[in-house]
């Protein structure tokens, strides 16, 4: 019997998530383990491993339920975790995390970590909300450790049954953290804040709301947009700007879409690579979301001192002190939303406070590098109490 090897692979089902584990990567290669990153294929995974200096490989994972598709996936997997012979898999996302799991358990990896950032399930109905939530259930039980991303989502996942309880933590107090000294450090963009403003017309005076992320119905885009119409017209001088795409999977109404693009003062910027031009040029952000599991943007647009105004769902309710760095509603409740967003709109005071004391909170609690570090002492921990291979 030899020691468990130094060596992680992270499996993630699409480019997109990389950002998860940017700072994860960097600080796993400084502490001396091998890092190898899979995903789909995308330029972005090449980027992504000549920039930290990682092992990449492209492998097709269809990001839908496809059991052919799926079947395939796992065998090559499986092959490619049986050549590189890892001493630890971490595994991210739903269908990443089942695939990973499944394919490191067969390939007797020791250490086997299901990273749950979040449980689409919670708002399906029927057959999928079932299937879903068995793919969940057994991507747990393939896992030697299952890390939730918020404190509210490990509470939902053992609701649920999905996992034991002593095999289930949060590191730290959850995310994936923020860069709170560089990228999102708000004196980095005072002239961000003006040159994004003067390019879409808008005001200095006039007051914005922002939103990122995708616009999708999951996101709670249709009440917001709802919530801002009714505010427009009490509000003359206030703006609605969403920076995201629109997505195929989980679209929003053609209705709501018709009345994006109609509205004068809503401004849809499409996909940006940088939110925190956005964050800067905004006076309080919005993220009405159905479901999350611990949603990046409250805390960047914390760390940029902007006030958030999120719901009542898991890891918004981490990501948001009630009251204290913005206000929460309930979900899909487009009165309140609005109720929410109006107080911030004439009381630039509260705006301040609250921006503020968000930017506190995100110092002390959800430094990205501290979060990063966390997780590296999870495979210096499970390492050392797995049995050799």
């Amino acid at each position: 019997m030899t020691s468990v090897p130094r060596r992680v692979v992270h499996v993630l089902t699409v480019a997109d998530s990389l950002s998860f584990i940017d700072e994860v990567v960097r600080r796993s290669l400084a502490r001396g383990f091998e890092v190898t990153v899979v995903t789909s294929p995308d330029e972005r995974l090449d980027v992504f491993g000549r920039r930290l200096g990682a092992r990449t490989v492209a492998l097709e994972m269809p990001r839908r339920v496809t059991p052919l598709g799926d079947w395939q996936a796992l065998t090559k997997l499986h092959a490619l975790l049986e050549r590189l012979a890892p001493g630890v898999v971490h595994a991210h996302t739903p269908k990443g995390g089942l695939l990973g799991t499944l394919a490191a358990k067969a390939a007797g990896v020791p250490v086997r970590l299901y990273h749950m950032r979040g449980l689409p399930f919670v708002t399906l109905k029927g057959s999928m909300r079932a299937l879903m939530q068995t793919t969940e259930r057994v991507s747990c039980d393939a896992a030697t450790r299952v890390l939730c991303q918020s404190p509210s989502l490990r509470r939902t996942a053992l609701e649920h049954r999905l996992v034991d309880p002593e095999r289930c933590e949060v590191v730290l107090k959850g995310s994936n953290g923020v860069d709170c000294d560089g990228r999102f450090l708000p004196s980095r963009h005072v002239a961000a804040r003006q040159a994004l403003r003067a390019s879409l017309g808008i005001p200095a005076q006039d007051v914005v709301i922002g939103f990122v992320g995708r616009l999708v119905r999951d996101k709670g885009v249709p009440e917001l947009v709802s919530a801002f119409e009714r505010l427009s017209r009490a509000w003359p001088g206030a703006w609605l700007v969403l920076a995201g795409p629109y997505e195929p999977r989980d679209p929003v109404d053609a209705e709501t879409r018709a009345r994006i693009e109609s509205h004068p003062r809503i401004l849809a910027l499409g996909f940006v690579s940088d939110p925190a031009p956005v964050y800067a040029a905004a006076d309080v952000v919005a993220l009405p979301s159905h479901r999350e599991g611990f949603p990046n943007v409250p805390l960047e647009a914390a760390a940029m001192e902007r006030p958030v105004v999120s719901t009542r769902v898991d890891g918004c309710t981490d990501a948001v002190e009630d009251g204290v760095t913005g206000l929460l509603v309930g979900a899909a409740d487009g009165e309140a939303l609005g109720a929410a967003l109006g107080r911030y709109l004439g009381d630039a005071e509260l705006r301040r406070r609250h921006g503020q004391a968000g930017r506190a909170r995100v110092e002390r609690d959800f430094r990205r590098e501290h979060i990063a570090d966390a997780v590296v002492d999870v495979y210096e921990r499970e390492i050392a109490s797995a049995p050799g291979i």
